[in-house]
């Protein structure tokens, strides 16, 4: 099956990448420029396409910040806050129609290769923020690239039921170079080690009993 993941350079998504690959499907990675606070996920994105091989194809919509205010990622004006994805301030991460966008651009490159299907990593640690991690968005938004084009679009989330952990489980499964994706919402060279995916990303390691590879400049207690 030839398709398209959607790859931002975080952990979660490079498991995907590697998943699939190692299922033997025909890949394209993309990932996307949307004038983010934490632009190294795409130096990692490139990168870690690169080692598997996969062509990575980035999109440019730095212009679109303006339309995608009022989070702490896309406006310098609000803080990245610290503490644990569950907590409510984690709402002030939360990127307006993020995935839609994002989604749609893969939809997009998928009908213009041919691909069969797209994939993202949605996942179930994601759900109590992000509406558009959830399974109610996805069970709707299928159908949607089915009707796309003439060939329809198979959308694909294999790890929506699954926690953080698992995922970094089956990382450690594939041997994915864990320490080469990028996660932090401060956006500096080295991990914050408190915004909410920094916590979430070192809860996952220990809960799945790998080590973390990952240098923070705070460790979370």
């Amino acid at each position: 099956m030839k398709i398209v993941v959607v790859l931002s350079g975080g952990l979660d998504s490079t498991v995907l990448l590697a998943d699939l690959h190692h299922k033997g499907h025909d890949l394209l990675a993309l990932s996307v420029n949307y004038g983010q606070r934490h632009r190294l996920e795409l130096a990692a994105a490139e990168s870690i396409a690169k080692d598997y091989r996969v062509p990575w194809h980035l999109a440019h919509l730095g212009t679109a910040r303006e339309l995608l205010g009022g989070s702490s990622q896309t406006s310098d004006d609000v803080p990245v806050p610290h503490g644990h994805y569950t907590d409510e301030t984690m709402k002030q991460t939360v990127v307006p129609n993020r995935n839609m966008i994002l989604l749609a651009l893969a939809g997009a490159l998928a009908i213009s290769r041919k691909a069969d299907a797209i994939a993202y990593a949605a996942h179930a640690g994601d759900h109590a923020i992000y509406p558009d991690c959830r399974p109610a968005f996805t069970e709707a938004l299928a159908p949607v690239f089915v009707l796309a084009d003439w060939r329809p679009i198979t959308l694909l989330t294999p790890f929506i039921a699954w926690l953080k952990a698992d995922i970094v489980r089956r990382g450690g499964q594939l041997a994915v170079p864990f320490e080469r994706t990028y996660s932090c919402y401060e956006g500096e060279a080295e991990h914050c080690g408190a915004c909410g995916t920094c916590v979430e990303r070192q809860e996952a390691f220990a809960l799945a009993g790998l080590p973390d590879p990952t240098t923070y400049r705070l460790a979370h207690a």
